[in-house]
């Protein structure tokens, strides 16, 4: 090319979570059945969307105006009922202008760090969800910033790593949450919320809470909206469809802006966020305009409450099966739908592996597992021994060593059989 045409963040857009599914094809081509625990979509784990929501989106399919553009900002009527929704809580009060639709929250994400300034970073979490990571990173050229997540204290952010980045790297001017958490499935508790808006207002930074699974919680745990907690400070939280009703085909979440009154900086970058969607002209209109229908429905609290006394049960198992094993830590799950396995330090080596009955795949592992992550290696060797997919921790911009399972196979026995070989070989990789 006559330029170097492509972008100093290109090497930043990373995705793990799908980037494994290559590999498995691969293996499923020479014969290994795959059980893929790599991607949060319940519907293709199995879950079954109820017939009372269906019918719901059958009938407003009838009319014609679903079929047409929506407002840029979303439909009114929906954005209304989502902001009095969000005022029940006792904290900041919105209104539906404070509210803007984007076609999933990865295209939210795109916009959020997509109209930031180069130079001025957003400080999130690590192990990070790979949109945010990567987004973030590839909008300033250069690696993302992070504050650390701890495995020993329930996966919590680290409030005094967070205070001390921020406060020695003057570029910052947002900071990340996500909660409940993807990928570690942790709550965060009233109290650490509080202290990460403290610090937000003390240097005059933002904030972004990434609110997808905010009512899957469960184990006598609730998360705390940002909105309860943010007071005077400027905020942003992004919330969806995907993982509540589940509908992640919809392709429909919003954000929800506090205080862009209180900063014109703040308002304007707000401003921006809103011109760019301008671009698009709006989001999907039909899954904006069942939202009130369903969310608003007598059926969808039962609803939301059976789907959490599936996966407290899930996450009760799975952690039972794998607490006591050596050289792993693993914390409960209590939020979301994700379990997060942590090798110990120096437990790993380059020289472990698994036995691998299908030769062509026993080949394929031995070649393709040179010069990888050590945790990475053995995601590779269980899924050639077992076809279990699941995500190396590293591949969630960390250090640490580990991995992401879901808990959403449905079917019970095939859910036991997944933890239990799970712990079987992770038992035989760390004596090989």
């Amino acid at each position: 090319m006559r330029n170097n045409i492509v972008s100093l963040g290109a090497d930043e857009l990373k995705y793990e979570i799908r980037e494994i599914v290559a590999v498995a094809k691969e293996f499923q081509q020479l014969g290994i059945d795959i059980t893929w625990e790599n991607i949060g979509d319940p519907v293709q784990k199995g879950e079954k969307i109820p017939a009372w929501i269906k019918d719901l989106i059958i009938s407003v399919m009838q009319e014609d105006l679903t079929y047409a553009y929506s407002p840029t900002k979303g439909l009114d009527a929906t954005r209304e009922f989502l902001a009095q929704r969000a005022n029940r809580n006792g904290g900041v009060k919105i209104t539906k202008e404070d509210i803007i639709f984007f076609n999933g929250l990865g295209d939210a994400i795109s916009k959020i760090y997509g109209r930031l300034r180069k130079e001025y970073r957003v400080i999130g979490p690590s192990p990070a969800y790979s949109t945010h990571s990567s987004a973030e990173a590839s909008h300033a050229g250069a690696e993302y910033v992070s504050y650390n997540l701890q495995p020993e204290n329930s996966w919590y952010p680290d409030v005094d790593d967070l205070r001390m980045k921020v406060k020695y790297n003057p570029s910052i001017s947002g900071i990340l949450l996500i909660n409940p958490d993807n990928p570690t499935g942790a709550v965060y508790p009233k109290a650490i919320l509080e202290d990460i808006v403290a610090i937000a207002k003390e240097y005059d930074l933002f904030v972004v809470c990434d609110e997808i699974y905010m009512n899957l919680t469960y184990n006598g745990t609730t998360a705390v909206p940002l909105a309860d907690v943010i007071d005077g400070v400027c905020g942003i939280s992004m919330k969806g469809i995907s993982k509540e009703l589940p509908w992640p085909g919809a392709r429909c979440g919003w954000i929800e802006v506090y205080n862009a009154d209180k900063d014109p900086v703040f308002a304007k970058y707000v401003k921006s966020i809103l011109d760019d969607k301008m671009l698009e002209v709006c989001s999907t209109t039909l899954p904006q305009r069942v939202i009130p229908s369903i969310m608003g429905h007598e059926r969808y609290p039962a609803h939301i409450a059976q789907r959490n006394a599936a996966y407290e049960k899930r996450s009760r198992l799975a952690h039972d099966l794998l607490k006591d094993v050596p050289g792993i830590l693993v914390n409960r799950t209590n939020g979301a739908f994700y379990l997060t396995v942590m090798f110990r330090k120096n437990v790993l080596t380059p020289v472990q592996k698994l036995d691998v009955p299908n030769a062509k795949a026993r080949e394929k592992v031995e070649r393709i597992v040179k010069n990888v992550a050590l945790d990475k290696r053995f995601v590779y060797y269980l899924l050639a021994a077992t076809g279990i997919c699941v995500v190396p921790l590293t591949g969630f911009n960390c250090d640490l060593e580990g991995f992401r399972v879901t808990l959403l196979e449905s079917d019970d026995r095939k859910f036991e059989w997944v933890f239990r070989t799970l712990k079987e070989k992770i038992t035989e990789y760390l004596k090989s």
